[in-house]
């Protein structure tokens, strides 16, 4: 095309060829312009460039496709084929107070800064989905991520849903030459917003391997610091061509799909992450979807947050054991917009059959949500409800429990791992997922003690996951796990022994209501105070963050319930004093939280606390007058 010829910027050169200025004007004025939709001082022309799809139609043996003439909205960047349908989208912009006309957004999240569209809320509608609510999600998979990155350096981590690539953006800003980020999606626009973010955060992008040799601007220096690679192709496509260190899947809905393409490839000791958002289904309100996508039945029960986590475990442990590999459980949170899990791969088909074993039934009682996992072994029992702890089969009639699974009966959480993900969230100011990491660690030990301090020192050495040691900043050379070799013959006997902990250290599975099992007619106790009755009857207990009124303990239901008994007041005292029929025993046990605290403190260098709530329950049962024992 000559200087002089300008082609119209609406219309496919196909349809509408380059002519000169005067005609193109007229052009313009006649088609575009006249039929135009005024907005905020913005007029959105009609458009016939093929941005909407339309079907074609078939007349015979031809085919006659025509283009689809639309508007784009210059709010939410919607196509409205009409122009009165596009007056009255406009119009409900309106009403809805949403009247910002700009394009581009920039949104703005732990130092990393992406630009997306005004609809970026919706992802059904929009190309650069984001979601400001799962801020907490992405600050738990960079501790992860950041732990990892301590074991080995450099390692090869994929964001395999980029979305506006916020998440492998952070990655690389704050981890620099420890990571290569890659980027993937399968959508074109995604990948054109994700290249503008990378330069929008002065990062380099590297589209495909070839253009590495290439480049002549990248240095060698900087290729591991400020370079991002950006892919466009389907997540299981990338996942089974490469090889990674951490794959994190965070798709639209469930995450099936894509676990048997992310434990293909992934290197020893890696880390693969997953966020699950379908939760109509996890939490058991779609529960043919449950089954349909995991394989899995299920009801409602009061811990059915922790019943999400499982369901999605025990579909990773299958998925990794297709591959010949098992896995470790490092990290598994359900809130409530998601869900989230953590594991690392454990190769070989030992580990495989021993992370498959761990995926067992449940056996759930409907009167009293008492709860149980079945026996290990074949064998068909005569009377399945033996097994439960209730016995609500013999004084109800009908059947009264149902089976749930299959599960994960194995642990949740791995304690090491939280610690160093703690240490690691207070390293970057990541202050909502501290919070967070002090719970799961109280939690994973199932204790009510605070954690240690961040600047306390710590013998990290001593950190195990699994029954490997695990490279951590204080590690001497000769211990370091060496990535691509073969290790050691006292690392492979120590990976034979991964899976044989005691169960005592693991902490209980479930946890019960308070609120769900209250007495009607009584006061129940503070929930600060219950626990340390439940540690003064011999039970380990804290709190956990699948519920915040929930108690995780190994107490049996019964004896819980005795116990909320036991220190709750009736109803017309007021609440004045909580268990004042039982103050004789409630002076000798409080005085056993007291010692028992103090030889904690001396025994256990990490936690600097103990719970002031205790302490003052221990202190309010000790100072009653003694004449209330008689009653």
């Amino acid at each position: 095309i000559s200087d002089n010829l300008k082609p119209c910027p609406l219309c496919p050169e196909e349809k509408y060829k380059a002519c000169y200025s005067h005609k193109l004007h007229r052009h313009l004025q006649n088609l575009h312009w006249k039929v135009s939709v005024e907005f905020e001082g913005y007029r959105m022309c009609i458009c016939h460039l093929p941005c909407r799809p339309v079907k074609p139609n078939f007349i015979g043996d031809q085919t006659f496709s025509k283009m689809g003439a639309h508007y784009h909205c210059i709010v939410c960047s919607a196509t409205i084929t009409r122009r009165t349908d596009m007056i009255s989208h406009i119009n409900r912009h309106v009403n809805k107070g949403e009247t910002e006309s700009r394009f581009i957004i920039v949104l703005k999240e732990s130092a990393t800064e992406v630009r997306v569209l005004p609809n970026y809320s919706t992802p059904q509608k929009t190309d650069s989905y984001f979601n400001p609510k799962m801020k907490l999600n992405r600050q738990l998979i960079f501790c992860a991520l950041a732990v990892l990155a301590e074991e080995r350096k450099p390692i090869e981590c994929l964001d395999a849903f980029g979305a506006t690539g916020i998440m492998g953006l952070q990655w690389a800003k704050h981890l620099r030459s420890s990571v290569k980020v890659t980027i993937n999606d399968c959508n074109e626009n995604s990948v054109t917003m994700i290249q503008e973010n990378c330069h929008l955060n002065k990062m380099k992008v590297k589209l495909n391997a070839k253009e590495e040799d290439n480049d002549e601007a990248m240095g060698d220096g900087e290729e591991n610091t400020d370079t991002i690679e950006v892919t466009k192709m389907d997540a299981n496509v990338i996942m089974h061509l490469r090889s990674f260190d951490f794959i994190h899947l965070d798709p639209f809905g469930t995450s099936v799909n894509y676990l048997d393409s992310a434990f293909c490839n992934v290197r020893n000791f890696g880390i693969v992450s997953l966020t699950s958002t379908d939760i109509s289904s996890l939490y058991a309100k779609a529960q043919h979807v449950a089954l349909r996508h995991y394989g899995c039945n299920i009801v409602r029960t009061e811990y059915y947050k922790e019943l999400a986590a499982r369901i999605v475990i025990a579909a990773v442990t299958r998925a990794a054991a297709r591959c010949n590999k098992g896995i470790d459980v490092l990290l598994s949170v359900a809130l409530e917009h998601f869900v989230l899990v953590v594991v690392r791969v454990l190769r070989g088909p030992s580990p495989a059959d021993d992370s498959a074993k761990k995926i067992r039934y449940l056996i759930h009682c409907q009167w009293c949500e008492e709860r149980i996992f079945q026996k290990e072994g074949n064998m068909v029992e005569e009377n399945p409800y033996q097994q439960l702890p209730c016995d609500c089969h013999g004084s109800m009639p009908g059947k009264t429990a149902v089976v749930l699974g299959p599960l994960w009966s194995g642990a949740l959480f791995n304690t090491g791992f939280l610690r160093r993900m703690f240490f690691e969230a207070a390293h970057y100011g990541l202050d909502e997922a501290q919070s967070l990491l002090k719970t799961l660690v109280c939690e994973a030990e199932c204790t009510t003690l605070k954690p240690y301090s961040i600047y306390s020192s710590y013998d990290e050495n001593k950190q195990e996951e699994c029954g490997v040691y695990i490279k951590t900043p204080n590690t001497s050379a000769e211990s370091l796990l060496i990535h691509g070799k073969r290790k050691s013959e006292e690392v492979v006997q120590n990976a034979g022994k991964r899976q044989k902990s005691e169960n005592s250290a693991e902490h209980p599975a479930f946890y019960y209501n308070i609120h769900r099992h209250s007495i009607k007619g009584m006061n129940m106790p503070k929930l600060n105070k219950f626990l340390s009755y439940l540690c003064e009857a011999g039970y380990r207990v804290s709190r956990t963050h699948f519920d915040p009124m929930g108690v995780r303990t190994n107490a049996p239901l019964a004896q819980f319930k005795t116990i909320l008994m036991k220190y709750s007041a009736p109803t017309y005292t007021g609440g004045q004093a909580e268990g004042p029929v039982h103050l004789a025993e409630g002076i000798q046990a409080g005085e056993q939280v007291e010692a028992a605290a103090d030889s904690k403190a001396e025994d256990d260098a990490e936690f600097v606390e103990y719970d002031k709530s205790e302490v003052a329950a221990a202190t309010l049962t000790k100072d009653y007058p003694t004449y209330c024992a008689a009653d």
